[in-house]
């Protein structure tokens, strides 16, 4: 019987409201208070780079001013700058002013009695002229116009959003400036720095890892729910004809939700291997490393890059879930804590007295390897995947109300670690990653699944942690920051605790739950975190995720100690590498990858014969040999 491999996280990257997620850095954000002072005042010192505070210049940080500055200096001038400046805030104006945002207001203009005179420009005449309309020239350019029936215009507007707070990228930071990015919608220039983060934190150069594999043994898998919804998306397509603009030849085919794929084929890894884009409302990452995971277990891919891309905050979204009722509006958290002022840092409070989730933009991706190729290479190995379970809830009542198929999502991820771990793993040494939205509904239904599957297993205390509290939800994203969160706990053994809410609600299922309001250190190593989500429409699906020490012990037994320690010599000049674009990018040094225009392939040198088909630029040739998987089916 043939094993199965295993799916290994190597590199992971990107970027949301705590940071950059390389090197732990938006985990080290998360638990900043508990952190050592070397790492607290390395991660502010990043971030200070990244929001503009402070530069990095002939061997030092600097100030605006030249002068330069120590870790110490920069926490103690701007540390609480940057600590207000990142994480769930009141939304920059940078996005639009949420006291006062652009809308349209229809209006029916009249005269009394009297017909209804006004002049404009010819060429600002509607076509066609309305039949009741009396036209005369004034001159060559202007006219006059008389109606009798009235005049219905859209005035310019502004409006107060009920909804105020989000989760933004640092304040300063610009990822459009980072590469050409000219007329790229922001959840493309999320993709490509968050793709390119998580390349170069792998510390593999990208060409040796492709020319240890067939071209088509490649695989990215990355999409986004929102599709790109801003100016130079599909939000610029909408609504140009009612703006009275013209759409551009880029804002149709930028839109499209598969672009955070397309983009990392096209302009960074320049490959032709297996893609996807699968969308699973706010499941949508796990969804698509389940394709993934699936793929490098069964041969069918060697290498993954997985994530997703997400840039939501523009009004008309928040309109659009604001009515739902599904955010955290300023109203209704003034209510809920009889206050005069809501606090816009405190928003999101998964399991706590709570309002509604809080929006948020993100990009998170990991690259995935096969253990075969992992040894060989000498990657370093930041976890594994073990399975992901993806179930819908059956038939609805509430097209967005959750339903059954989170138990089952869970229980077989539970159920799973448990036949690949052992019970002592799942019972001792386990923690979940939970969905944690942040809505009165969730934290009672969601508690209920856990405690419930904790009582099956015979699991007590189970240490449940939720990153929105942070962060806020960035959608398709959402559950690749809880696997990223996930490793800075593997890493750092720190589980951030929710300090966004005082209590846990009364009304939450915990018997068997440890839900702190405080980071909490484990009291052992974990083996295994549980990565669950909830989405819209009944799209639920939960991960199990097995810690380094997990791999390694695993890897060893299969490939022998000679062959191990061979690994580990390779994966000391591969951490090496990896620590050197870290400490660049804290520099603010990000070298961010993007090819337009480079490497295209001459499709006149493409070779083919009955068993090879060769490529330019490729150091191997794909396979065209196959034997009959149906044998016993044909003749």
């Amino acid at each position: 019987m043939s094993v199965a491999r295993l799916p290994v996280i190597v590199g992971f990257g990107g970027f949301n409201a705590a940071g950059r997620s390389s090197g732990h850095h938006a985990y080290r954000r998360m638990v900043i208070e508990s952190l050592q002072p070397k790492e607290r005042q390395e991660t502010i010192a990043g971030l200070a780079v990244m929001m503009g505070l402070v530069s990095f210049a002939d061997d030092a940080y600097r100030d605006t001013e030249g002068n330069a500055l120590g870790l110490v200096d920069i926490e103690k001038r701007f540390g609480e700058q940057v600590l207000d400046g990142t994480l769930i805030r009141r939304i920059d104006k940078t996005f639009f002013d949420v006291d006062a945002a652009h809308w349209q207001k229809s209006a029916t203009l009249g005269a009394g009695d009297s017909p209804l005179v006004v002049e404009m420009r010819k060429r600002d005449l509607p076509e066609p002229v309305p039949a009741d309309w009396q036209i005369d020239d004034i001159d060559d350019d202007r006219v006059r116009v008389t109606t009798s029936s009235g005049l219905e215009v859209k005035f310019d507007s502004y409006r107060d959003l009920p909804v105020k707070s989000a989760g933004q990228l640092p304040r300063g930071f610009n990822p459009g400036a980072l590469y050409n990015s000219h007329y790229h919608p922001r959840a493309l220039q999320l993709a490509v720095i968050g793709a390119s983060d998580a390349i170069q934190s792998t510390g593999l150069e990208w060409q040796a890892v492709m020319n240890s594999v067939k071209p088509d043994q490649i695989g990215v898998y990355a999409s986004n729910v929102m599709s790109q919804m801003d100016e130079n998306g599909f939000g610029g397509l909408l609504q140009s004809r009612l703006k009275g603009s013209r759409v551009s030849a880029k804002q149709c085919p930028l839109g499209l939700n598969t672009m955070p794929a397309d983009f990392v084929n096209a302009y960074i890894l320049g490959s032709v291997g297996q893609t996807g884009a699968i969308t699973g409302a706010c499941a949508s990452f796990l969804y698509n490393l389940q394709a993934a995971a699936d793929d490098i277990a069964n041969g069918k891919c060697r290498v993954a890059v997985v994530g997703c891309a997400e840039a939501p905050i523009v009004p008309e979204i928040i309109d659009g879930y604001a009515t739902m009722g599904a955010l955290a509006s300023e109203e209704k958290l003034k209510k809920l804590d009889g206050t005069e002022e809501a606090d816009p840092r405190r928003t999101s409070r998964p399991f706590g007295e709570n309002a509604g989730f809080t929006m948020a933009e993100a990009s998170q991706y990991v690259v995935l390897m096969d253990d075969a190729l992992a040894i060989e290479l000498g990657a370093d190995v930041h976890g594994a995947v073990g399975d992901v379970f993806i179930n819908a809830d059956g038939f609805k009542k509430s097209i967005s109300a959750p339903g059954p198929g989170n138990y089952i999502t869970m229980a077989k991820a539970v159920a799973s670690a448990r036949a690949i771990l052992g019970y002592e793993s799942i019972q001792r040494r386990s923690m979940v990653q939970a969905h944690g939205s942040s809505t009165p509904q969730n934290r009672v239904t969601e508690s209920q699944i856990f405690d419930q599957i904790a009582q099956v297993f015979d699991i007590s205390s189970w240490p449940v942690s939720a990153v929105k509290a942070y962060v806020g939800h960035s959608l398709s994203a959402a559950s690749g920051e809880q696997l990223i969160a996930s490793l800075g706990i593997f890493k750092y053994g720190l589980i951030p605790g929710i300090k966004t809410i005082t209590k846990v609600a009364d009304d939450v299922f915990a018997d068997r739950l440890q839900i702190s309001t405080k980071d909490e250190h484990c009291k052992q190593p974990l083996d295994v975190v549980f990565l669950n989500s909830k989405g819209f429409g009944g799209n639920n699906a939960t991960a199990s995720i097995f810690a380094p020490h997990v791999v390694e012990s695993m890897l060893a037994r299969r490939y022998g100690d000679v062959v191990f320690a061979r690994y580990k010599g390779k994966r000391e000049q591969v951490r090496a590498a990896a620590s050197a674009y870290d400490l660049a990018a804290l520099q603010g040094n990000f070298s961010t990858i993007y090819h337009f225009g480079e490497g295209l392939i001459d499709e006149t040198l493409i070779k083919v014969d009955q068993e090879h088909l060769s490529l330019p630029g490729f150091a191997q040739a794909i396979d065209l040999t196959f034997t009959n998987r149906f044998a016993d089916m044909c003749d």
